[in-house]
């Protein structure tokens, strides 16, 4: 049973199961096994010895038949052969015998009856003791109860016990123990449940990590800069001379520029999906960016759903890559490949290792041969490939020495 409604409503089928068995077996021993018949059973050949003759006296056989009732506590009677009676005794009269010999029910349960060797025939009935009518009514109700709490235990048990597994992961979560995780058991709602609250417990702790990376990068990479204006403030102010204006002007760029991406990555981080999103023509948008650096990129037109203003600065940010990092002829390819639009900026550099293919896209991480820039370009470019529900990787072209690859999901309409 995958669902929980479904083993909470098996579980109520089968308490109702077990109720019918424990009133059926109730019944059976208030009305079947009753232990004056089973006394009764062995005291029928007895009895024959026991009465007086058929042709003793009236009062005699009477006599006998009330001294038998008392010994056995029954309702006991003496008939003749043609079913007249000859005598009874106990609180009621037992009804005249059947042919057949043994057990069969009466109004006021069952009787039993045999005949003797001289023709007679002796009726017993156990007597009926009545006690007060609530306490039967409240013996089966205590069995039903008792019933249904042993086949609802080991359920709701169950299911409650792997609720306080993920109500203490939640507090230790809120803790402060962000790695806290819930081991799921199970295929029902609870188990969902719990492995939702796995992932949004990894995507917490992947942000407050990725925040508390780029706080401490931040404050490094801004150090860098604000030392380079500080210098140049001093030695322009005793020197007058333009140059370390220029120089100021340049480290201002440089940290807003940093500042900018900063913000951007931290706004990313924080965005689940994008708010809104419009048709885009990659093509266009990649030969406007293109022109910038005096590079045609080759192609057919493919439309995207996303946000111009990202995408933009996506592809913005793999040519500045290219033109800093890399060496010319720089490519941009534009193809299809199934349902996704596909982006391939090329060039002619040194290449990146393979054990670097990852690590380059991580913020603030540079590679030993580059040692200017931010580190925050390549960050960027996978977080909006990714917010577009694509992707960014390095790939491999036997043209070119570095290929970034960026997949993003082309527009239905496009197909």
């Amino acid at each position: 049973m995958r669902r929980l409604y479904q083993k909470i409503y098996f579980t109520i089928i089968a308490s109702l199961l077990v109720v019918v068995a424990v009133s059926s077996a109730f019944w059976r021993i208030g009305f079947d096994q009753t232990p004056a018949g089973q006394a009764f059973e062995m005291a029928g050949e007895l009895a024959a010895a026991a009465l007086p003759p058929p042709d003793a006296p009236q009062a005699l056989q009477s006599e006998a038949v009330a001294r038998l009732a008392q010994r056995l506590d029954i309702n006991l009677a003496l008939y003749r052969a043609d079913g007249t009676l000859i005598a009874h005794a106990g609180d009621s009269l037992p009804p005249p015998p059947r042919e057949r010999r043994g057990w069969f029910r009466f109004r006021n349960g069952p009787v039993w009856s045999t005949r003797l060797p001289d023709g007679r025939a002796i009726v017993a009935q156990r007597p009926v003791r009545r006690g007060h009518p609530a306490l039967g009514f409240l013996l089966m109700l205590g069995a039903i109860a008792l019933a249904v709490a042993l086949c609802a235990y080991p359920v709701v048990r169950g299911l409650t016990r792997r609720l306080e597994r993920l109500q203490a992961a939640v507090e230790t979560v809120g803790e402060g123990n962000l790695s806290a995780r819930v081991v799921i058991k199970g295929r029902d709602e609870v188990a969902r449940l719990a492995a939702s609250f796995n992932r949004s417990a990894a995507r917490i702790e992947e942000l407050v990590n990725a925040h508390r990376l780029l706080l401490a990068n931040a404050s490094h990479e801004l150090r860098t800069p604000l030392s380079r204006i500080q210098l140049a403030v001093e030695l322009f102010q005793e020197t007058g001379d333009p140059k370390y204006k220029t120089e100021l002007q340049r480290n201002i760029a440089e940290l807003d520029q940093l500042v900018d991406e900063i913000l951007l990555a931290s706004r990313l981080d924080a965005t689940p999906a994008l708010p809104a999103r419009e048709a885009v023509d990659l093509l266009a948008l990649t030969a406007e960016e293109c022109a910038r650096y005096d590079i045609a990129p080759r192609g057919k037109p493919v439309t995207v759903m996303g946000d111009p203003r990202l995408l933009r600065r996506l592809i913005r940010n793999l040519l500045e890559n290219a033109k800093r990092h890399g060496k010319p002829p720089v490519q941009v390819e534009l193809h299809r490949v199934g349902g996704n639009a596909v982006v391939d900026i090329m060039d002619a550099g040194e290449g990146i290792p393979e054990s670097e293919s990852e690590r380059v896209f991580m913020p603030f991480h540079r590679l030993r041969a580059h040692s200017d820039g931010t580190g925050l370009g390549l960050a960027l470019v996978r977080q909006i490939a990714r917010l577009h529900g694509g992707d960014a990787v390095i790939a491999t072209r036997p043209e070119a020495s570095v290929c970034f690859r960026i997949t993003l999901p082309h527009a239905r309409s496009d197909v």
